[in-house]
């Protein structure tokens, strides 16, 4: 990346770079060969994927097993994407139809339908196709990231002297974010807003540039946050948890609290929940780590250390990686990963407001579970791309060669 990840790469023999088709020609003729993917990525999510399934059916099997069914097919689809996307990613985004601009425009489409399908919780979240719920929000998690970093590489070097290059990615993230925001829905524009900022300030915006547009998105939350009845209720009850036990509105958070004390040190054991039995509301989705702590008890510590190792893991990706587009799209995929980790293990212990957000690997659900593994499978396909010994630069673009806008 150019101001915090990347160095210049080597430059290539003139004679390959005028002839691009040559690298092509001879990765032909040797045959196709699976890329090395990095074990770590690989392995934390295999693990998480496991441990999902098992607390999956520990927190829902006493009332039915077809969470843990679907939950098991939902894994397989994931897996299969993120399989072939480990292998093919770079390649598909040369086809027309993968172009980030055409994945936001879809997304955007997606995200307009799903305001006028049938109300859910209060929400309109879901696209209900019967055989399965598609959840635009969660697909715009990744698809946004891609657009900005394909952005920010074409503009790589010059955000930090012109302001100007800002309107552009900040329009169509805000549009990307009002969206979601209509679907009654703040947990996760906050999730995608912070990762977004996140992302320009790496790729060299300067900070005095984005104070305004900062700014303007903290008043937008604000309103948004206290136009609802509802959200000012639990932002209430968040500021006073001592204060409100009976209170319905801090139900599910005083559930939480009496699921991960009475966890102990080592737990009640496997399947032992207690709370999961009709106290704790959304014990399989939302407060899935309540659950885990009530069972295993501080073990599950263990799960936090392997979400730090991941980010860790993916910021050392991303700063070794070849190209300013490979760099942020690595980065941006797994801030958001495990920002949205760590925001749902701190509401299930009370250290931020109670908010429907997944808990990513662990939390039932169709389209996130399949976009998380997406995602890992995007991550390990460009990390894959950089390392690999017979990597052609016909696939990588080094921002001093790029198209001046």
């Amino acid at each position: 990346m150019v101001h915090l990840f990347s160095k210049p790469p080597k430059r290539r023999n003139t004679f390959m770079r005028s002839n691009p088709t040559l690298g092509i020609a001879q990765r032909s003729r040797e045959g196709w060969r699976p890329l090395k993917l990095d074990g770590t990525i690989a392995l934390i999510s295999f693990v998480f994927v496991l441990f999902g399934l098992l607390f999956t059916y520990s927190s829902s099997a006493f009332e039915t097993t077809q969470f843990v069914k679907r939950q098991l097919v939902f894994d397989v689809v994931g897996l299969i994407a993120a399989g072939v996307l480990s292998q093919t990613y770079t390649r598909l985004q040369r086809m027309k139809i993968f172009r980030p601009i055409n994945l936001l425009m879809v997304t955007w489409v997606l995200l307009i339908v799903v305001l006028f399908t049938r109300e859910q919780a209060n929400t309109h979240r879901w696209i209900d196709l019967g055989f399965i719920k598609i959840q635009p929000s969660e697909i715009a998690k990744v698809t946004l990231v891609i657009y900005v970093a394909d952005y920010l590489d074409k503009v790589a070097g010059k955000l930090a002297k012109n302001w100007k290059l800002l309107v552009t990615p900040l329009a169509m993230g805000g549009i990307t974010l009002l969206l979601i925001l209509a679907e009654k829905d703040i947990g996760i524009p906050l999730l995608i807003g912070s990762v977004f900022f996140a992302m320009l300030f790496v790729a060299g915006t300067r900070v005095l540039y984005l104070l305004v547009p900062g700014s303007m998105a903290a008043i937008v939350a604000g309103i948004a946050l206290l136009s609802e009845p509802y959200r000012r209720a639990r932002l209430l009850s968040y500021l006073h948890l001592g204060n409100y036990v009976e209170n319905s509105t801090n139900y599910q958070v005083q559930q939480s609290f009496i699921a991960v004390g009475s966890g102990g040190w080592l737990g009640k054991g496997l399947g032992n929940s207690e709370l999961k039995m009709q106290y704790l509301p959304a014990a399989h989705t939302d407060f899935i780590f309540s659950v885990m702590c009530e069972e295993v008890g501080l073990l599950v510590l263990i799960v936090v250390a392997l979400f730090t190792w991941l980010l860790i893991r993916g910021v050392m990706l991303a700063r070794i990686a070849k190209s300013t587009f490979n760099s942020l799209v690595i980065f941006g995929l797994t801030l958001t990963l495990c920002a949205q980790a760590f925001f749902n293990m701190a509401m299930a212990i009370g250290l931020v407001p109670t908010k429907g957000i997944a808990l990513p690997f662990f939390s039932y659900g169709g389209t996130s579970v399949v976009m998380t593994l997406v995602m890992i499978g995007i991550i390990l396909n460009l990390a894959a791309v950089d390392s690999a010994q017979n990597n052609s630069r016909d696939d990588l673009t080094h921002y001093k060669n790029r198209n001046r806008l």
